[in-house]
């Protein structure tokens, strides 16, 4: 059975979370941290994404990312592979980084805008 597609929009908002393979560490240094905020810059930059916060915790990571031009996926792809690209080069390793497809949950900017703040304390 083939995966549902996702939901994606011009303007749309979304709490993105993504964890680790097998719920282990995706940054393992300060240096990994560095790298994987430049990345999100960069593909911010590429894509024309709005991020409106982010949380970075041992195995996992969460963002409130708004999408004017409805290109997650195309974003997403690029941050999550990019990002274990260099994980792996970096810490001289192979394999998945990343545990399934990252989840995003579509944001209503009026109702539920700050709840994710609070629980991820962006």
């Amino acid at each position: 059975m083939a995966r549902p597609l996702r939901l994606e929009f011009s303007g749309a908002l979304y709490h993105i979370t993504s964890r680790g393979d097998r719920q282990e560490a995706i940054y393992e240094d300060d240096d990994d941290r560095k790298a994987f905020l430049s990345l999100l810059d960069q593909v911010c930059d590429t894509y024309n994404w709005v991020c409106h916060g982010y949380c970075l915790m041992n195995n996992h990571y969460h963002q409130l990312i708004e999408t004017p031009d409805a290109n997650l996926s195309k974003g997403m792809r690029q941050l999550n592979g990019v990002y274990t690209q260099t994980f792996n080069r970096h810490h001289e390793r192979v394999g998945h980084v990343f545990q399934g497809r990252y989840k995003a949950i579509l944001v209503e900017k009026d109702s539920y805008l700050l709840e994710p703040c609070r629980a991820t304390s962006f």
